[in-house]
């Protein structure tokens, strides 16, 4: 019996990029199993050595976590589909920060009536609201009182904050330490060319004052930590994950239940975007959907993987709709679903999310009690200063440079894919970290091998790989080839 499995964007590469593959088997686990069989490299990035799946990767059949049926037991028809969904890497406290009626953010109502005043320009200016049975005058005072907090003024932070701005929510504040960059203008439409070199959060600024002067803009220009979120989050009804790293979703969600705040979620890679309202008190978290994260590395960033100009506008403007619902106390938040958006495609399909009784955090018998370190959790180290740059693994970018100057009998190994190295390439072969299991054979042993790919996480798994099949002499060169770039040759195109 043939079943439809569905591949993600992240684990394509192993399967020879297909999106869709028929797949014979009676069970979930038969399937996956006789997928690994026909993909082998698709087994490592699903089973974990014990021969579980991985707990960051999520199994679904048709719209159910398997986890809540018979896990890789549970029975398959012809006319069901198998999903895999891995995670895809933005005062004093507030009295206003629980739940009403309908996923309503809870506010004192009566005292939004008497409190809050709607002036004559804003009476015009919001008035295809007001006219909004749902709306109308008495929503439109809660979105004057709301306060809601944006983690990140990039590319989900752009629509997001320009369409909280225009809708006249209250206080929008905003978290972001970056500059903006060249690379920015593609996607984070709240900056221009102008802005570049300037902190994101000056430019974020003047654009939303700009849209609607009426509402107030506080900036955090600071990293989250697990120092300063319960700080930062303590004031606001509703915080809002527009970042692009797994530490950051972590640190978000956990100090969102402490708190008991709502999380607006959104992620995008590529082609494809995901959204949800996480909401312990009401429903999952993102622990309950993710218990732990990927390896670093293995989940590729936007710099890394790309990420589709159109995609954040349209994920952050979807995170906007699902904040003016909760400060409304109308319709039906995504309080326990996920929604994929695949672009390509164009098609939009709801997952069922379910409160993890076994979850440490807002589970019934929860083993986390504050804030931890992220980065430690995550698996992530901190990067390394030149001059402690394991000799034994690792090479720099002048070290590369000096010996090759000097003639040494140095093999570099370009393993990004055939896109980027369209873009820049140092002249080095190309194997794609995807071929790399099929083509590494192509490779003299006798060599020493200096594998680079963009800034040095995916030729670190390569150089990794190739010290597990009997490559004695090899060294991922830090930085990638952006490291060489900038310290190097400038003269070099960077992307």
């Amino acid at each position: 019996m043939s079943i439809q499995v569905l591949i993600p964007t992240p684990l394509r590469p192993y399967t020879d990029k297909r999106d869709t593959i028929e797949v014979e088997g009676q069970t979930v686990g038969e399937v996956l199993q006789n997928l690994s069989k026909k993909y082998a490299q698709i087994h490592q990035h699903l089973y974990a050595e014990n021969g579980n799946l991985r707990s960051y990767v999520n199994v679904y059949v048709n719209d159910e976590d398997i986890r809540y049926l018979a896990k890789d037991r549970t029975p398959v028809s012809e006319k069901d589909t198998i999903s895999i969904i891995p995670s895809i890497a933005g005062g004093a406290p507030s009295d206003r920060s629980g739940s009403g009626r309908d996923g309503e953010v809870e506010v004192a109502t009566a005292e939004i009536e008497n409190e809050v005043i709607l002036s004559r320009d804003e009476l015009l200016r919001y008035s295809r609201h007001l006219i909004i049975p749902e709306v109308g005058i008495s929503g439109q005072k809660k979105l004057k009182a709301g306060k809601v907090l944006m983690i990140g003024a990039g590319g989900l932070g752009s629509p997001l904050g320009m369409y909280l701005a225009a809708a006249g929510v209250g206080k929008i504040g905003i978290v972001d330490f970056d500059v903006v960059d060249t690379t920015n203008l593609q996607r984070q439409v709240m900056h221009s060319t102008e802005d570049v070199g300037r902190p994101k959060l000056d430019s974020a600024r003047e654009t939303l004052k700009g849209i609607n002067p009426n509402v107030e803009i506080e900036t955090y220009e600071t990293r989250l930590t697990s120092e300063n979120a319960l700080s930062l989050f303590a004031d606001y009804d509703v915080i809002v994950d527009g970042t692009d790293n797994f530490p950051t979703r972590y640190l978000v969600n956990d100090a969102c239940v402490l708190l008991g705040k709502p999380n607006v979620y959104g992620s995008i890679l590529r082609f494809d975007g995901q959204i949800s309202v996480f909401d312990a008190k009401r429903g999952p978290c993102y622990r309950c959907l993710y218990p732990t994260p990927p390896p670093p590395g293995l989940v590729p960033s936007c710099a890394e993987g790309g990420v589709l100009g159109v995609l954040p506008g349209i994920v952050g403007t979807l995170q906007a709709l699902e904040v003016i619902k909760l400060l409304l106390g109308e319709g039906d938040p995504l309080i326990g679903r996920l929604v994929l958006f695949d672009a390509l495609k164009f098609k939009f399909r709801e997952l069922k999310l379910r409160k993890n009784p076994e979850c440490p955090i807002c589970g019934p018998n929860p083993t986390i009690h504050e804030l931890i370190d992220y980065e430690q959790f995550c698996g992530i180290t901190p990067p390394q200063p030149i001059e402690q740059v394991d000799d034994r693994t690792e090479i720099s970018v002048e070290d590369l440079k000096a010996r090759l100057d000097r003639g040494d009998d140095v093999f570099v190994l370009d393993v990004r894919e055939p896109q980027e190295y369209e873009i820049v390439n140092l002249g080095a072969p190309l194997i794609p970290l995807s071929e790399l299991p099929k083509r590494y054979q192509e490779l003299d042993q006798s060599k020493e091998i200096v594998v680079h790919c963009k800034m040095g996480g995916r030729s670190a798994r390569a150089a990794a790989f190739l010290r597990q099949h009997g490559f004695k002499n090899v060294k991922n060169l830090v930085g990638g080839i952006d490291a060489w770039a900038e310290r190097i040759d400038p003269t070099m195109a960077r992307y």
